[in-house]
């Protein structure tokens, strides 16, 4: 009975008290976490150069560099799909960059009659270019009710087709593209700040500004709503008067547009692109995006976690060069943390099912 009126008194019924998590379920919901931490620890520990200025800007730079194309991905994610085909899509639309703003005295010029375009109308055209191949993915998805990895992992093969192609294109003849103009690396890797005599490059401003855009989109607009809506329960979205397609295709074309952004910073930042440029940067993207909470079943995520993921495996890849790891060690590695970050996000699905 003093139980009861407790309750009452304070404003809530028995059930509505939760019991609380057992310690044993944080350690596993955030044990990825702790064992990143516990790895940077380590690391400091073996090679105090790994905390050093100049390191964590590298890191700082890297982490800004895959940002775009973590959130273009994260939405797709919340959507309870994927996009294979973003890695491509930065790679072509590097290339494309890279073509249109080569200087014009440059001996190996792609196009030699063409003078260096503005970079502003450059980036206006590999946005566009991203924005349309993310609207086929976005149109097969919600029209013809086909998975997106069957959609993404197509477009993947005809985007990379299209690059191989294109890389054919004038005098190039399948030769990496490089000799870029002045004025294009000075805006994406140009600074403005140093600190401890490290520069920091243009593009992370620019990711960041791109950042606090897209979380205004995810949690201040109905775009965001209904993305979330759609990722959840499609067909009570629908019920509720949510336009699923539409979302569905506005989401894909918002991705397609994030990874344009970053093949344009991308090209500019490695200086030399090729057919390689943007291979497997979609496992990178959705590895980040596992690991910062974006739920593969649906309707979960958030900007930060988005952040913080790209960021912690932006720290894992730069502690295992300190260590000397192989490169080719490093796929196992990376394959690993995607396994073990789903299996940690069915398990906390599970749970609260």
């Amino acid at each position: 009975m003093e139980n009861d009126n407790l309750t009452r008194n304070e404003g809530m019924t028995p059930q509505s008290v939760k019991p609380k998590k057992p310690w044993g379920e944080y350690l596993i919901d955030n044990s990825l976490y702790l064992f990143i931490i516990a790895a940077i620890v380590i690391i400091a520990i073996i090679n105090p150069r790994f905390l050093s200025v100049a390191s964590l800007i590298n890191i700082l730079s890297l982490s800004a560099a895959n940002l775009p194309i973590a959130l273009g991905i994260a939405g797709c994610i919340i959507l309870t799909g994927t996009d294979l085909s973003a890695g491509r899509i930065v790679g072509v639309v590097a290339c494309i960059a890279a073509s249109l703003l080569q200087s014009s005295g440059y001996a190996n010029k792609m196009f030699p009659g063409l003078d260096t375009m503005p970079v502003y109308a450059v980036f206006l055209i590999v946005l566009a270019i991203g924005g349309v191949v993310g609207f086929i993915n976005g149109f097969c998805t919600a029209k013809f009710n086909l998975h997106p990895f069957i959609v993404t992992l197509s477009t993947q093969l005809i985007v990379y087709g299209f690059l191989l192609m294109y890389l054919m294109v004038g005098n190039n003849n399948g030769q990496s593209i490089s000799g870029l103009d002045s004025s294009y690396t000075e805006f994406i890797n140009g600074s403005i700040l140093r600190i401890g005599g490290t520069a920091i490059p243009n593009f992370v401003w620019y990711s960041i500004l791109i950042t606090i855009v897209m979380w205004f989109v995810w949690n201040k607009t109905k775009f965001g709503k209904n993305m979330f809506a759609v990722g959840s329960n499609p067909d009570a979205a629908n019920v509720s008067g949510v336009n699923v397609p539409g979302t569905i295709m506005a989401v894909f074309t918002l991705a397609g547009v994030m990874y344009a952004i970053t093949g344009f910073i991308e090209a500019a930042r490695i200086g030399s692109n090729s057919a390689g440029t943007g291979l497997n940067y979609e496992l990178d993207a959705i590895a980040a995006c596992v690991i910062g909470g974006v739920s593969f079943v649906g309707g979960i995520g958030k900007i930060r976690g988005v952040i913080i993921g790209v960021v912690l495996l932006r720290i894992i890849f730069v502690a295992l060069t300190f260590l000397g790891i192989d490169a080719n060690m490093q796929y196992v590695i990376k394959g690993l943390i995607i396994l073990v970050a789903c299996a940690i996000d069915m398990r906390k699905y599970l749970v609260r099912k």
